[in-house]
């Protein structure tokens, strides 16, 4: 299992989850990674140095999978996040948080698509810790372990259309974000839905769009100059009763 937090201090620190191990970690910090963000700087645990990955670009693994659940459930992740172990989600040592990965289980076949939002786990010969429910997906929740294969899809895009695709942005933490949390055919609809989310997150507007010759009024939540304060506040939303939520690039 990971711990639920790496965190972002220079001082080494004893984390210690319920029911869980006890780890030492400690964020490697100098003069040539002090424009990293602390996630992205080496960082050791219990005396081992792991170095994350600055792009995902061409990375493919074999190893075992494990998982974690109710223990680590409601924590913080590597990324700020509140781990959901009903949501669909992984751990994984050294790859950029946010990044999606393929993880195939070479036991049946069975694959799937998760997103980074931690780290972890440092258990040796395990390479992804899968929340319960991937885990359960891929039939790992069982046996505990799998061999699998895991191949980094980049950071996960929707158009209008809904159609998904993955990329490396040129900078992952800057641009412009909104989150569209719904499309409706009625106008009132819509904006009434803006309205309400403007007084929760301080920004939120409709757009309109054609699909199929049919005029839609989307909602987008929001005004992120990060993609990663994006994303979280995407899995706010989807928790507080949006599912199908996700981020879009403004112009």
């Amino acid at each position: 299992m990971s711990p639920p937090v790496i965190p972002l201090l220079l001082l080494a620190l004893v984390i210690s989850a319920c029911g869980g191990p006890a780890y030492n970690t400690r964020v490697l910090d100098s003069p040539s990674t002090a424009t990293l963000k602390g996630h992205q700087k080496p960082y050791t645990v219990n005396g081992q140095r792991y170095d994350p990955l600055l792009s995902h670009a061409g990375f493919i693994e074999d190893g075992l999978a494990s998982w974690y659940g109710k223990d680590f459930h409601g924590k913080k992740t590597s990324n700020g996040e509140t781990y959901d172990m009903y949501g669909i989600s992984a751990a994984h040592k050294t790859l950029p948080l946010g990044v999606f990965v393929r993880v195939h289980n070479r036991n049946n076949g069975k694959e799937m698509v998760v997103r980074i939002n931690d780290r972890g786990p440092f258990v040796k010969g395990r390479i992804i810790d899968l929340s319960y429910a991937a885990a359960k997906e891929l039939d790992v929740v069982g046996p505990g372990t799998a061999p699998v294969r895991i191949e980094a899809l980049g950071y996960q895009r929707r158009d209008p259309s809904g159609a998904i695709s993955y990329n490396a942005p040129a900078s992952y933490d800057s641009g412009h974000f909104a989150v569209q949390i719904g499309a409706f055919s009625l106008a009132d609809n819509a904006r009434r839905l803006a309205g309400e989310m403007e007084k929760r997150y301080g920004a939120a507007g409709v757009q309109t769009g054609t699909v199929n010759g049919a005029l839609f009024h989307r909602v987008r939540v929001g005004s992120f100059r990060s993609l990663a304060v994006a994303e979280t506040t995407r899995d706010e939303l989807e928790r507080s009763g949006y599912p199908g939520c996700f981020v879009v690039a403004q112009e």
